[in-house]
C-alpha cells in the first residue's frame, strides 16, 4: 500500500462518529417538527395576558368560581359564564343573593342557585368571581354587604374578579373595588360611564378589558367573549381558542 493511501484511513475513521451524528441529529429534527416536540434545551414560558403572566393549571388542579346573581340579573350573562367555565373544567357554584335559591332574572327566566351567598361569603378560596349584570340585579348585588365584603377580600388577595353590564360599574365602581388607575369598560349607557369615571381610569371603548386582576365587559353580546377571556386566564390560551372553535365564535 501506497503512503498516499496508508494516510486516508485515519481521516475516514474520524470523520465517521461526526457524520453518524449529523444524521441523527437530522433525524431528530424531522421528527420533533412532525409532532411539535420542543427542543429539550428550552423551557416552558407562562403566557401572557394583557397585565397578567399565567401558565397552565397544575394537573388536577380544580379551579373555583362564584357566580353571584339576584332578582333582575342578566340571564344570557349568566349562562355564558357558567356554560363556558364548567365546558374548561371549573366547578362553578352558582349563589343567590336573595332569600331565596329561586331567582327570577331580568327577563322573566328563572334560575335555581346552588347556594346562598352567605353560604360562600365566609370562604376566600374562590378563584373567580364573576358577576353577571342585568338591572335591577346589578343594584342588588351591590347592595349585598356579604358580596362586597368577599369581593374586596377577593382584590386583597390578589385574585381574580370579573363583571359584565352594569357591574362593573354599579358593583365594582360603586362600591370601591376598582382602582384609580385602572382600565374597565361597561355597558355603554351614560350613567355606567359616569360611575367608572369617577372611580377608575375611566370608561374604555372595547368589548372586554383587563387590567391587573380584574376583567369587564360590555353587555350580552360580549358575554362569550368575557366568558372566554376568563379561560384564558385560569386555564391557558389553548383551552380558549379550542372552546372558542367549538362555540363558533370569536375572542377579544
Amino acid at each position: 500500500m501506497s503512503r498516499a493511501g496508508r494516510g486516508r484511513r485515519p481521516r475516514l475513521v474520524l470523520l465517521l462518529p461526526v457524520a453518524l451524528a449529523v444524521a441523527l441529529l437530522s433525524r431528530w429534527t424531522e421528527e420533533a417538527a412532525f409532532s411539535g416536540t420542543r427542543w429539550p434545551w428550552r423551557s416552558a414560558r407562562p403566557q401572557r395576558v394583557g397585565c397578567v403572566a399565567v401558565a397552565a393549571q397544575a394537573p388536577g388542579r380544580v379551579v373555583r368560581v362564584l357566580v353571584p346573581i339576584a332578582k333582575g340579573s342578566e340571564e344570557i350573562e349568566t349562562a355564558c359564564i357558567t356554560d363556558v367555565l364548567v365546558r374548561a373544567g371549573a366547578e362553578v357554584t352558582v349563589a343567590s343573593v336573595e332569600p331565596e335559591l329561586q331567582v327570577k332574572m331580568s327577563r322573566g327566566l328563572n334560575i335555581v342557585a346552588d347556594k346562598h351567598i352567605d353560604e360562600c361569603a365566609g370562604l376566600d378560596d374562590w378563584d373567580v368571581i364573576a358577576i353577571p349584570g342585568g338591572m335591577p340585579g346589578a343594584e342588588r348585588l351591590a347592595d349585598c354587604r356579604p358580596l362586597v365584603d368577599l369581593l374586596k377580600r377577593q382584590r386583597k388577595n390578589g385574585k381574580l374578579i370579573a363583571a359584565v353590564c352594569a357591574s362593573p360599574a354599579v358593583v365594582l365602581a360603586d362600591n370601591g373595588i376598582l382602582e384609580y388607575d385602572e382600565k374597565a369598560t361597561c355597558y355603554p349607557a351614560a350613567k355606567f360611564k359616569q360611575l367608572l369615571s369617577g372611580s377608575c381610569a375611566g370608561w374604555w371603548d372595547s368589548p372586554v378589558v383587563m387590567d391587573r386582576k380584574v376583567i369587564t365587559s360590555q353587555g350580552p353580546g360580549t358575554s362569550l367573549q368575557f366568558a372566554l377571556k376568563i379561560v384564558e386566564v385560569m386555564f391557558g390560551d389553548a383551552k380558549a381558542r379550542e372552546l372558542a372553535e367549538q362555540l363558533l365564535t370569536h375572542r377579544a
